[in-house]
């Protein structure tokens, strides 16, 4: 089925739509023409975000949120005590099925030395066979002494009978021991693949570290997940979102055999949240967007409206791609995981066929080549495209503008921030820390904003999420003040971009206040206080 487009341009009257649908709780000069529904949950006494404000009841009938006063008659009433309710929460950037697969790995985040990862590493080896590959993941060199890049050698002194593979915590870089190179035939003489690195020493010889598309290289000789380990890994991560808050998910760059199992869940109404999916650019032919369609959620909770690309790698690793030298690696302006002239190419291909596109970019040059695709993409093929830019993470200011003309969606992650202050501005410098992690920026220039975690990048979690973006401090509170505080948000603000603007980045503004996807936390969210809180309920079409 074609992916149907919606043909307005303004967020801003799509969030008046929204707020018409959730209705404001006032009298209607048509309500005694209202048919009487009987609720099946009441929530009263509430603190309920709207897009208009807050309002103190809510209805529930069925799958859907009734418009209006809550009727007469209920089923269940709650009494909220004061209790935020937020609605349609939707994590707008994340991995789901990665998260599952972590979830099943080892975990080496927020470890403190090489040594300390190594350590675990052997602890997990006495436990797993000796057959399978030891993968896990999240490792932070910026963490540890001196900065700098692990090496093989560390890991074959603990585990030398097996490959193993940990994925730095960003995911564009792997770690792995001499056993994994060799399974992936990676040697001194193998050349960097276009848009990666193969780290080496001072005598050419591979380091163990692989950056950005050099991890193609050990993908390819992993084992491949069955669709049943897929499905496994999937119902476990969304097990896991779904507690926490999310009711909405937006599954960020998934080849075809996750695809199919998503597919499968939906229609077996076995999916617990809503999937909104992109289509890994990677693992397919983008000439072969122009005739193939996206798939349309016709009722289930799963579609798949896009396709992502990269342009450029991570700022952690220094592969975003900059317009000017690292300040801390001169000489360096990182990657281009795609090159310019073939990711415009791609764009070309994909709006063509009717796909919304979704590209990663990090760097200020990786959002330039994004913002030349797009101005290339919107004059070829005019219409209602709704071109996302993931991370938006340093972006030049004569780039703004271009974003606000192509009406692009800045799909950004507040988290990045706050795990990345400690080392970022060494990274850009002065200059152009300015515009990073700017989302201040973009409210102010009424760019659409998504916002989501980038789990398992981030920890999978709403709270920190509007956390950070409010408050721009870690989870101690510091820096005191806030990170460049002139960039925080309001709570309302913050809400909005993990609700409305996740709609609007996926098209599903016009059912959002309709369907009774809430979340119900355990006291009244407040900035000086949004970590103390828990999601204590979550309900998905009413379920």
């Amino acid at each position: 089925m074609v992916w149907k487009l919606v043909t307005s341009r303004s967020i801003w009257r799509s969030a008046l739509l929204i707020s018409l649908a959730i209705g404001c709780g006032g009298p209607r000069s048509t309500e005694s023409a209202r048919p009487q529904v009987e609720a099946d949950l009441v929530l009263v006494n509430g603190d309920i975000f709207t897009p208009e404000g807050h309002r103190t009841t809510l209805a529930i009938a069925g799958d859907r949120i009734i418009a209006g006063e809550p009727p007469a008659k209920a089923k269940r009433t709650i009494d909220l005590g004061g209790k935020s309710v937020v609605i349609g929460l939707t994590d707008a950037h994340c991995h789901l099925y990665g998260l599952g697969t972590d979830l099943e790995n080892v975990s080496v985040r927020g470890l403190d030395s090489e040594a300390a990862v190594a350590k675990v590493v052997d602890d997990a080896a006495a436990k797993r066979s000796p057959n399978e590959w030891l993968v896990g993941r999240g490792w932070d060199q910026n963490r540890w002494p001196g900065q700098q890049f692990p090496t093989k050698a560390t890991l074959d002194a603990v585990v030398n009978d097996r490959p193993v593979l940990l994925e730095r915590v960003d995911g564009h870089a792997y770690w792995v021991n001499s056993n994994a190179l060799a399974a992936a035939r990676i040697t001194k003489d193998t050349k960097d693949p276009p848009g990666g690195k193969i780290v080496r020493d001072a005598s050419g010889e591979p380091t163990g570290v692989l950056v950005d598309n050099a991890t193609l290289l050990v993908d390819k000789a992993m084992p491949v997940a069955s669709p049943e380990v897929r499905e496994r890994r999937i119902l476990a991560a969304a097990k896991m979102a779904v507690g926490l808050g999310f009711t909405g998910v937006h599954e960020m760059g998934i080849e075809d055999a996750t695809v199919e199992v998503y597919e499968k869940l939906a229609d077996d109404k076995r999916l617990p949240l809503r999937v909104t999916a992109y289509l890994s650019g990677s693992s397919v032919d983008p000439e072969s967007l122009r005739t193939r369609e996206p798939i349309a959620a016709d009722g289930t909770r799963f579609a798949m409206p896009g396709v992502k690309f990269f342009a450029d790698g991570a700022l952690g690793s220094r592969g975003a791609r900059l317009y000017e030298d690292y300040d801390d690696d001169k000489g360096n302006r990182g990657l281009w995981v795609t090159e310019p002239a073939k990711l415009t190419a791609s764009v070309d291909a994909a709006v063509a066929g009717g796909w919304q596109t979704a590209i990663h970019a990090i760097g200020d040059a990786g959002i330039g080549a994004v913002l030349d695709a797009y101005e290339a993409a919107e004059k070829k093929h005019p219409g209602e495209h709704r071109l996302r830019i993931e991370h938006t993470q340093v972006i030049a200011a004569k780039d703004v503008p271009r974003m606000v003309a192509t009406h692009a969606i800045a799909s950004m992650q507040p988290t990045h921030a706050t795990s990345d202050m400690p080392w970022a501005e060494a990274r850009v410098g002065k200059a152009r820390i300015a515009g990073a992690y700017a989302w201040r920026t973009m409210l102010d220039q009424k760019i659409p904003l998504a916002f989501g975690s980038d789990f398992p990048v981030e920890e999978v979690s709403p709270l920190l999420g509007l956390h950070a973006a409010v408050n721009r401090t870690d989870t101690k509170g510091q820096p005191a003040g806030g990170w460049y505080p002139d960039q925080k948000m309001t709570l309302d603000e913050a809400v909005a971009a993990f609700t409305t603007g996740a709609a609007y980045a996926a098209f599903a503004e016009g059912t959002y206040g309709q369907r009774a996807d809430i979340t119900i936390f355990d006291g009244k969210l407040e900035p000086a206080t949004i970590l103390e809180r828990k999601a204590i309920m979550t309900i998905v079409g009413g379920e």
